[in-house]
């Protein structure tokens, strides 16, 4: 059995190089400099930013993408809110497409049909680890002249037909938080293979630096010390990682392999358990594409047993837990009641958007019956013990 440490003598080498440092790299930025250069060599793009966290990248992308008051993005509702509220930061309108029965993933065929004059991008979300259909998506977007901005917060190291994600849109986002593949406690990275948009994306996360460029995240020592400089050329928020965090992230990013490896070898465990059970149904992996499973999602579709009593007698014969999907974004509180810090007179000035019940029918379908169960495991035992734990569950029933 494998056994791996979430955070290893890797990581504590390089926080320990940094404090030994007494914080003066901070001027030269070394650690985020090292990370972001690796970054980029590993998802085999041209440019990689490092910022405090995978909504900000999100935010910034929006932002370079020229995404602006009362411009609409489209995103799926069956994921984490963060993908939709980074619209409403970058004072635009998000408009929600629905989802694909078999991969909950963002559909084609419905982000056809939300597209209006004033859409400017999309958001596409590799839920759980899998990858959209980018083919169709980009088409979509070559058509009508859409930007296409990655949501990988949940999907390091996955394919679409062979192709990395982090790839396959004009930008890609990533997220360092505690339960993602790779952390650094908190944190994100924004990558592309635009020159211009890396440029934008730099300036925009570095508070408007004039003298950075997308290899170069801070100013330099005579330009800060000089009376006479003129920092800011636009617009810019702090969003910049610090050294402290990056030490960190570089060593996670040079064991990303083994530590997504420990996932998919943990999925599988949970998979085998399922086999033969027509009532319980892992989310379709289209063929050619890696699934790098940050949680496994497992769809109930019976109704013999509630998702309550489920995880009540998996949780009675030792289990770990299990999470339920996300609300869906347009039916948190925050969107019925347009409650946008102000950003909801710009909403409505701008057409009629009844964030309710009935906007994504299949979502809402899916949502309350989907069962995700924790991958991330170590030690490759305790998985076979809760894949057992979850056998023993499907038994019962």
């Amino acid at each position: 059995m494998n056994e791996i440490e979430r955070i290893s003598s890797l990581e504590r080498k390089y926080l320990d190089d940094f404090l030994n440092g007494q914080f003066k790299s901070a001027t030269s930025h070394s650690m985020v400099t090292a990370l972001e250069k690796k970054f980029a060599d590993k998802f085999q793009v041209n440019h990689a930013v490092a910022m405090v966290n995978g909504t900000c990248t999100l935010h910034i992308a929006l932002e370079a993408a020229g995404v602006g008051m009362g411009d609409e993005v489209i995103c799926p509702p069956l994921t984490m809110s963060s993908t939709s509220l980074a619209v409403l930061m970058a004072n635009a309108v998000p408009v929600f497409a629905d989802v694909d029965p078999e991969t909950f993933l963002l559909s084609p065929e419905s982000v056809r049909k939300k597209i209006t004059v004033r859409t400017k991008a999309i958001i596409p979300v590799a839920l759980y680890g899998l990858t959209p259909d980018y083919d169709e998506i980009m088409k979509i977007a070559g058509e009508y002249g859409l930007t296409v901005i990655e949501d990988d917060a949940q999907c390091f190291e996955g394919t679409y037909k062979g192709r990395l994600a982090g790839g396959l849109g004009h930008m890609a986002s990533f997220s360092f938080q505690t339960s993602k593949h790779m952390t650094c406690g908190e944190g994100g990275m924004l990558i592309t293979n635009d020159d211009e948009l890396a440029l934008k994306i730099r300036r925009y996360s570095g508070l408007g630096y004039a003298g950075i460029t997308p290899g170069k995240g801070r100013i330099t020592r005579d330009e800060i010390q000089d009376p006479e400089y003129e920092r800011h050329l636009v617009l810019g928020w702090n969003y910049r990682m610090s050294d402290l965090c990056g030490a960190v992230a570089l060593g996670q990013l040079e064991r990303l392999d083994e530590l997504v490896g420990a996932r998919v070898r943990a999925a599988g465990h949970f998979l085998e358990a399922v086999e033969g059970c027509t009532w319980l149904k892992p989310q379709k992996v289209p063929e050619g594409s890696r699934h790098v499973y940050w949680c496994l999602p497992l769809l109930l579709d019976t109704e013999k047993v509630g998702w309550r009593e489920f995880r009540g007698k998996f949780m009675e014969l030792g289990g770990d837990g299990i999470y339920g999907a996300w609300k869906l974004s347009y039916m948190e509180p925050a969107f019925r009641n347009h409650a946008f810090l102000g950003r909801e007179k710009l909403v409505e000035a701008f057409g009629d958007y009844p964030y309710g019940p009935g906007l994504c029918p299949v979502a809402e379908d899916l949502q309350p019956r989907i069962l995700q169960f924790k991958t991330d495991y170590w030690k490759e035992e305790d998985a076979v013990r809760q894949a057992d734990i979850l056998r023993k569950t499907i038994d019962y029933f």
